[in-house]
C-alpha cells in the first residue's frame, strides 16, 4: 500500500525519518544494520473514532491517504476539513516520488503560484524527492485579463499591491498582459458597490480570531517601537536598530528558517511551532541563527533584525498564527 505523508507545520528535511520519534510512536532501536528491507515503519496515530473504507477502526486519515498526528497546528483531527489548513498555519511538505507542483497544490487547496511564490521557484522548476516546500496559506482573487487591462488597473480594482501581483505571477515591470490569461492577486478583495477608501496592501488583516494566551508570549525584541499595528496575517511591525537580536517569543520547534530570496515578501524569516498549537513568524531578518528541527527556549536568539523581502526599512514583522497577537492591542 502506498501512503502519502502530509505533516502540516511539522519539521521535515533530509533524513527526516530520524526526527519523528516525538510525533509518532517511538520505534525501538535495531540491533542489526538498518536498510530498506528492515527499517521500522512510522506508526500512525490510532483513530478510535474513525472508520476506514473497510469498515474497521484503523488509522487517522484525511481523504483516504493522508496520515496526521492526533493533534497538531490545525488542532485535533476533528478540526481538519478534507486535509485543508483552514486556520492559516504554515505547512511543510516533503516531496515524494511522482509528486508534481499541480498535485501538491491540489492537496493543500492552494494555487501552483502560491507554492512557487513562497519557495522562490520559477515556472518550469523541477521537484526532487526529499525537497521541502513551504506552503503559505494565501487568499486572493483570480482575474481573467480583458482588453485594456494592466497590472495597475487590475490591482486598483481589487485593492491589491501591483508589486506583489507582479512578483506572485512572475511578471516584470513593463510586461504586457495577454487577453484571456489569468492573473492571481494575492490578498485581493472582490469589488463591491460600497464606496471605500483604498488602503495599501499591508493594511489587509486576517487571522486575528483565536484564543488569548495571556503571558505565553514575550516581545521578540528587548527594545522596540511599534511602527504598524495589526496588518497582514495577524502581524505587527516593530522597529529597532539594524542587527538587533530577535528572540523567540515562546519555547518551540523551528519549522522554517529561510535565508535568501523574496519568500512571499517575508525575506529572511523564521517560523516557530509552539506546544499550544500556535505558530509565530519573524520576517525581514538580516540573518537567521537557527535551523529547521532545532528546539529553542523562550528568549533564545533566532536571528537579527533586517530589511529583507518586501520591506521599506529595517524592522521586524512579527506574526502569531492561531491566537491573538499580544503586541497588536
Amino acid at each position: 500500500m502506498l501512503l502519502f505523508l502530509i505533516l502540516p507545520a511539522t519539521v521535515a528535511y533530509a533524513g527526516f525519518f530520524s526526527i519523528f520519534g516525538d510525533i509518532f510512536t517511538k520505534v525501538s532501536m535495531q540491533t542489526k544494520p538498518i536498510n530498506s528491507q528492515n527499517i521500522a515503519l512510522l506508526a500512525a496515530a490510532i483513530g478510535p473514532d474513525l472508520i476506514t473504507r473497510s469498515g474497521t477502526t484503523d488509522v487517522n486519515t484525511v481523504d483516504g491517504s493522508a496520515l496526521l498526528p492526533d493533534a497538531g497546528p490545525v488542532g485535533s483531527l476533528a478540526d481538519v476539513n478534507n486535509g485543508a489548513d483552514v486556520h492559516g498555519e504554515i505547512s511543510i511538505y516533503v516531496v515524494l516520488q511522482g509528486d508534481s507542483l499541480a498535485s501538491i497544490a491540489k492537496m493543500f487547496d492552494v494555487s501552483v503560484n502560491t507554492i512557487l511564490w513562497a519557495n522562490n521557484m520559477s515556472r518550469g522548476s523541477k521537484l526532487s524527492v526529499g525537497q521541502t516546500l513551504v506552503i503559505l496559506p494565501v487568499s486572493g482573487v483570480e482575474h481573467t485579463v480583458k482588453n485594456g487591462d494592466s497590472i495597475e488597473s487590475i490591482s486598483k480594482k481589487y485593492h491589491a499591491d501591483p508589486d506583489e501581483v507582479r512578483t506572485y505571477n512572475g511578471l516584470a515591470l513593463g510586461d504586457t498582459l495577454d487577453v484571456g490569461s489569468v492573473v492571481i492577486l494575492p490578498d485581493g478583495e472582490m469589488p463591491t458597490t460600497v464606496k471605500r477608501v483604498t488602503k495599501p496592501a499591508t493594511s489587509k488583516l486576517r487571522g486575528v480570531s483565536g484564543p488569548n494566551f495571556d503571558g505565553y508570549y514575550i516581545a521578540p525584541l528587548a527594545h522596540y517601537r511599534r511602527t504598524q499595528g495589526l496588518h497582514g496575517y495577524n502581524g505587527v511591525d516593530l522597529a529597532e536598530f539594524l542587527g538587533a537580536p530577535v528572540m523567540a517569543a515562546a519555547e518551540g520547534d523551528i519549522i522554517v528558517s529561510r535565508e535568501g530570496g523574496y519568500n512571499g515578501g517575508y525575506g529572511n524569516y523564521v517560523v516557530i511551532q509552539h506546544d499550544n498549537g500556535t505558530q509565530t513568524l519573524y520576517g525581514h531578518l538580516e540573518s537567521t541563527t537557527v535551523s529547521v528541527g532545532m528546539h529553542v527556549g523562550q528568549g533564545a536568539t533566532i536571528g537579527y533584525l533586517g530589511n529583507t523581502g518586501r520591506s521599506t526599512g529595517p524592522h521586524l514583522h512579527f506574526e502569531v498564527r492561531g491566537a491573538r497577537n499580544p503586541l497588536g492591542y
